[in-house]
Formats: structure tokens, sequence, C-alpha cells
């Protein structure tokens, strides 16, 4: 008897610094789901790509007294998750400033592949 395939999960991370209540949440799913042998890779894009700087990463909490940012990411990437930043067409980045979890800085047309691919896609 074959064992099955691992369900193939992405996990489009939208929220930003403006909405820090809600970046946590794409981090701790993530964990939760590599946790569950799924294949789980994180997409930063938009505002998202903003916590793949170290400084916000560290200095971002979704609440008062809570783990930063950082700690989140790096649980996810423990559990097995991937890590991908959208690259925006035209604009530089620093890479010195980022987050040594990120595994791909990638397109959006990569993005437009993975969501056709993937088994589930979420937007968190």
């Amino acid at each position: 008897m074959s064992t099955p395939e691992p369900q193939r999960v992405l996990i489009i991370v939208s929220s930003g610094p403006s909405t820090p209540a809600r970046c946590a949440a794409p981090f701790y799913t993530a964990t939760l789901l590599a946790c569950m042998d799924a294949k789980v890779t994180l997409f930063l894009s938009g505002e998202g790509t903003r916590l793949a700087f170290q400084d916000i990463a560290d200095n971002l909490y979704a609440a008062e007294d809570g783990e930063p940012i950082s700690h989140f990411i790096q649980q996810a990437k423990e559990a097995g998750a991937r890590l991908l930043m959208c690259r925006a067409p035209g604009v530089a980045i620093d890479e010195s400033r980022l987050i040594e979890e990120i595994d791909e800085i990638a397109s959006g047309g990569e993005l437009a592949r993975m969501i056709l691919e993937y088994d589930r896609v979420l937007t968190l």
C-alpha cells in the first residue's frame, strides 16, 4: 500500500505592520499544518513583504506583551515550512536587511503558478 502524498498548502501573507494583530496567524497556521505533515509554503506579498526585514520582524508584535513576529516565523521554519518573498518589479531589495528564514525571492509569476498547482491556498 502506498503512502499518500502530503497536501501542498500555499499561504499568501498580505498582512504587515499596519495590521500587526493579523501578522502572527499565517505563521502559526503554517506551523500547525507542517506539524500535520503538509508541505507548506508561505509567500510574502504586498505589505507582507515588510515582514521579511529583520528590524520589522523583531519589533512587530501581534499582541501586547506577546512574542515578536520573528518568533512565529522561526517556529514555522523549524516545522518545515518554506518562506518566499515577492520581488516587486523595479524595486531594489537590500538583502542584507532580510531575515535569514527567507528561502527565495520570487516573482508574481511564481505566485500565480503556485496558486494553480497547490492543493489548498489560504490568504491570511
